[in-house]
């Protein structure tokens, strides 16, 4: 069998197949493999994806993410920002716009989200109002989509604000919370939640299975296309191989692996 070379328009050159006569020098053939194969990175690297941390994280919680979208080919935008500092609706209005109008971005053909925990909420709450030209497909990591038990619960002790500031203090699972006010959702999403915990006193908080931070149940929402558990604590969601895999699936098929 000869070495092939495919490109994203579904063509295939098998170079040793192919006999190379008078009428077909060699140069005839090497120059449209070139081609081929130029245009097969390019579009790869067109699509984009845009990445945000949970409250009270930076952009580095994010790196490994980050590396193994690339690797795949895909544009990747590492957003860090004050998660602690402003509401939901401020800092999504100041932290999404100012991604896109990243110059990174300006090429992409389609520009796709991943988030972990409130940076979710954050991309609900822009997309609400807003619709980028070119938007792909998003994947949430144990997102509070419907809110946490553990702001119910702690939200309004001084040392909860001190930690999570404003926004954390929105995502409680009363129907005036910021999730809870922002309905179905209408674009491509899937979601992973985790399983497993590792801090026993908010889970104690939290009925049924949780991540230590927000119930499986809870990051459900109306609209979602797809929602895949896994046996991870919140802090490790995007770090985790599984996860990165199901993640990129998604990306790249609408729906997780089977």
């Amino acid at each position: 069998m000869g070495v092939g070379f495919h490109t994203d328009a579904g063509l295939a050159v098998d170079v040793a197949d192919m006999e190379i006569g008078d009428h077909l020098p060699m140069r005839s053939l090497i120059l449209p493999v070139l081609c081929l194969v130029t245009f097969t990175t390019t579009a790869s690297a067109q699509e984009a994806v845009i990445l945000l941390h949970g409250l009270a994280r930076t952009d580095r919680s994010m790196a490994k993410m980050a590396a193994a979208l690339e690797a795949e080919g895909f544009t990747v935008l590492n957003v860090g920002y004050p998660s602690r500092e402003a509401t939901v609706e401020a800092l999504a209005a100041r932290v999404i716009a100012g991604a896109l109008a990243d110059p990174k971005l300006k090429d992409a053909s389609r520009i796709h989200f991943v988030t972990h925990s409130m940076g979710g909420i954050l991309v609900r709450q822009y997309l609400k109002t807003n619709r980028p030209a070119h938007l792909g497909r998003v994947v949430m990591l144990g997102p509070p989509n419907q809110g946490s038990e553990v702001v119910d619960q702690i939200g309004a002790w001084r040392v909860f604000s001190t930690i999570n500031g404003p926004a954390g203090r929105q995502l409680g699972t009363g129907t005036e919370s910021v999730p809870n006010q922002l309905g179905p959702v209408d674009f491509e999403l899937g979601v992973i939640a985790g399983d497993r915990s590792i801090n026993w006193i908010n889970s104690l908080l939290i009925p049924g299975p949780d991540d230590g931070k927000v119930s499986v149940e809870r990051t459900k929402v109306a609209g979602m296309q797809a929602h895949r558990v896994v046996h991870v604590t919140h802090p490790y969601l995007m770090k985790n191989a599984a996860v990165i895999r199901e993640t990129i699936h998604f990306l790249r098929h609408g729906q997780f692996s089977p």
